[in-house]
């Protein structure tokens, strides 16, 4: 019978553990954890993301900051007040909702991060750290996934794996950890011929390729562990870029959409800021 994984379900789990753990703290006289985030312009999708994660910040005792810029602002301001947030030591997490106004240049934003500090993962060390399988953060949503095959009892070692999608926040640092844990990992993309032959072959199929419905299970091996990271607002509701019903009979383990991997992405982010916090407080 198919495990069909709720994230929500296991974010939850992991979130009552870490509010437990951070009134330990509190009650032991330590300051609470703080998560900043800092949002430019007026895009109403990031406006949403920051709330989610302010809300969620709340409900598990994290005291969150939401620093807001008009689109307009000057680059050399925006810098200078992460470097403020950098030397503050109440500060545990910072994060730049992306994206950013073609004004600013994003990376130079990121590189600006502390890197002890950047609960997104995506400082050039943390994103090295990644690489050469040493102790750093992880991008939210990767991390995620991992949470969730693990959850599903996949033994990752030895399998073969096949991630569609090579961004960096999402294809390429998943398959890094995948590989971290001993998986023989293929990377494809909108270039990739016979993406159905390769997808076939996949003990542990994970996908972010931006297409709705688009794996049905003639790309699926039977009895593998699907992870669908795509979102899509359709006619008839939310869907990913697996085709739920269609793949669900010929898998072990699938996350479904919505309710699967996007509430462990917040939920990553908080547990990365309370390892910060770990790391800054409590050592």
């Amino acid at each position: 019978m198919t495990n069909i994984l709720y994230g929500n379900l296991v974010a939850k789990k992991l979130k009552d553990k870490m509010a437990l753990d951070i009134e330990s703290f509190v009650e032991k006289g330590y300051r609470r954890p703080n998560l900043t985030v800092i949002i430019v312009g007026d895009d109403p999708a990031s406006h949403v993301y920051v709330n989610g994660k302010r809300k969620a910040c709340e409900e598990i005792g994290i005291d969150s900051n939401v620093i807001a810029f008009a689109a307009q602002v000057d680059q050399g301001e925006l810098l200078d007040t992460i470097e403020q947030l950098n030397q503050d030591p109440q500060v545990d997490g910072i994060l730049v909702q992306l994206p950013l106004p073609k004004t600013i240049d994003e990376k130079k934003v990121i590189q600006t991060i502390d890197p002890s500090k950047d609960v997104d993962g995506l400082h050039p060390l943390n994103v090295g750290k990644l690489y050469s399988d040493e102790d750093g953060f992880v991008p939210c949503t990767p991390l995620g996934i991992m949470h969730l095959l693990h959850e599903m009892n996949c033994d990752i070692s030895g399998k073969r794996a096949v991630v569609i999608g090579r961004s960096r926040l999402v294809g390429s640092p998943v398959a890094r950890l995948l590989q971290n844990e001993n998986a023989t990992v293929t990377i494809c993309h909108s270039k990739t011929e016979n993406l159905q032959t390769i997808c076939k072959q996949a003990d542990i199929l994970v996908v972010a390729m931006g297409v709705p419905k688009m794996i049905t299970h003639e790309y699926i091996k039977d009895g593998a562990f699907v992870i669908d990271v795509g979102i899509h607002r359709l006619e008839d509701g939310l869907c990913g870029d697996v085709n739920f019903d269609d793949v669900k009979d010929h898998v072990s383990a699938i996350t479904p959409v919505p309710k699967g991997v996007g509430p462990m992405t917040i939920c990553m982010l908080l547990e990365n800021t309370l390892k910060s916090y770990k790391e800054r407080v409590l050592k």
